[in-house]
């Protein structure tokens, strides 16, 4: 009988080894980039990786091998997955507090300060201004919060400032017609402005009811002005001709010599403007 030599042991595994054949080549045995006898293509390795490639627990049976290389390969998932989520985690978090933070942003930029807004020029001249509204009183029924309640007529009345034009417009009868006029604009001139005038001269004037009628309603325009429009105008009067207005910003001239010195006061049916000086008809 013909001796048979054993290699790879000795007993039923030599046997075994010996009845098979050559093992396969194992998967670090293969050249780069080859594919292992036995070993799935998704397996596989790129060239010049193969020096690098983590060792598969290695099994005579090529069915064990390919078992073991996809635990291993699982497992190496498992640990590249646990590796990198917490950097995905951290990324996602930081993508949430920059959508968090732009909302902030852009409400920031779209919100006015009001600090602001109330120093534009343009809100500034929806309010009373000049020099001599400082002299306006604070509280009660003369200052800006009280006139605003009144006709003009019964608010003049209650601003020191103006009682020589509040007398004169009672001597000529104007009360009711001022106060029920609607929309109108009144140039009132103040204490000061009427001693302009020579105490002889005024006297006559305030003796003359149809003169100072004329006078008085030379000084309201028939409706409301505002400051832009005061910059360059001409206006109808209740007494029939014309004056005009020019100047800008907080300065103002009407007809060319009476100063506008508080203006833009409301009242409940008119619009104020304080001036330096009595207005003349032509």
């Amino acid at each position: 009988m013909q001796s048979v030599s054993i290699h790879g042991g000795t007993g039923r595994r030599g046997a075994r080894t010996a009845a098979r054949g050559p093992a396969p080549a194992r998967p670090e045995e293969a050249a780069d980039g080859a594919v292992a006898p036995g070993v799935p293509r998704s397996l596989r390795l790129a060239p010049g990786l193969a020096s690098v490639r983590p060792q598969v627990p290695i099994s005579d049976s090529p069915l064990e091998y390919t078992v073991n290389a996809l635990r291993f390969r699982r497992t190496a998932l498992a640990v590249a997955t646990a590796a990198v989520l917490p950097f995905a985690l951290t990324a996602c978090s930081e993508d949430a507090k920059s959508s968090d933070a732009a909302p902030s942003a852009s409400a920031s930029a779209d919100g006015a300060n009001p600090d602001t807004a109330s120093s534009d020029p343009a809100m500034a001249m929806d309010k009373p201004f000049g020099a001599a509204c400082a002299g306006v009183p604070a509280e009660g029924a003369g200052s800006f919060d009280g006139m605003a309640k009144d006709p003009v007529a019964t608010a003049a009345s209650n601003n020191p400032a103006l009682s020589t034009l509040v007398a004169a417009v009672k001597q000529a009868g104007l009360v009711d017609t001022l106060n029920n006029a609607k929309d109108i604009t009144v140039f009132a001139p103040t204490n000061d402005a009427f001693a302009k005038i020579p105490k002889a001269d005024l006297d006559k004037v305030l003796a003359d009811k149809a003169m100072l009628t004329k006078i008085l309603t030379y000084h309201v325009v028939g409706q409301k002005l505002t400051p832009k429009q005061l910059e360059n105008g001409s206006f109808d009067t209740l007494e029939k001709t014309k004056l005009t207005t020019a100047g800008s910003g907080e300065a103002y001239k009407v007809n060319g010599t009476s100063n506008v010195v508080c203006g833009n006061v409301p009242t409940a049916n008119a619009t104020v403007y304080i001036v330096d000086t009595v207005l003349m008809p032509k």
